[in-house]
């Protein structure tokens, strides 16, 4: 398998959820995962086998596009929809390929961060756990 495509126009915050507003650090489009650049403060795609380790961390899911310097509205737990096909029941973690989503059976040789587990087809449950492991 491969990480999941997500169709950007179509990720949407679900009731509860808990978002950030935040401001980017690079050109990110909606769906892709991000993470807190610790030189700049500023949000960039998570990359789990980054060379820096900060930028392996997870820290949430981008809500809209920006550019470097533009507002950002990040989701950090709660329902998203992501415009992409889920499998219910199925865990997604963090991707190597930066800022992408891939189910537990693509993570390996990189840090093992889970984003959530689907309880539906379009539904993502975010809970993001760091595992610190490294597969």
């Amino acid at each position: 398998m491969a990480d999941i495509s997500i169709t950007a126009a179509s990720v949407l915050p679900g009731t509860g959820a808990t978002t950030r507003d935040t401001t980017s650090g690079a050109t990110i489009t909606a769906g892709k995962v991000v993470t807190i650049d610790p030189s700049t403060g500023k949000y960039v795609l998570c990359d789990t086998d980054h060379a820096t380790a900060a930028l392996r961390i997870a820290k949430g899911i981008a809500l809209n596009g920006a550019s470097d310097g533009q507002p950002m509205k990040v989701q950090t737990e709660g329902p998203i929809t992501l415009g992409a096909v889920l499998t219910a029941g199925t865990d997604y973690w963090a991707s190597n390929s930066a800022g992408g989503i891939c189910p537990r059976a693509d993570v390996t040789a990189e840090r093992a961060v889970l984003l959530g587990t689907a309880t539906s087809t379009t539904v993502l449950n975010l809970q993001i756990q760091d595992t610190a492991v490294v597969v």
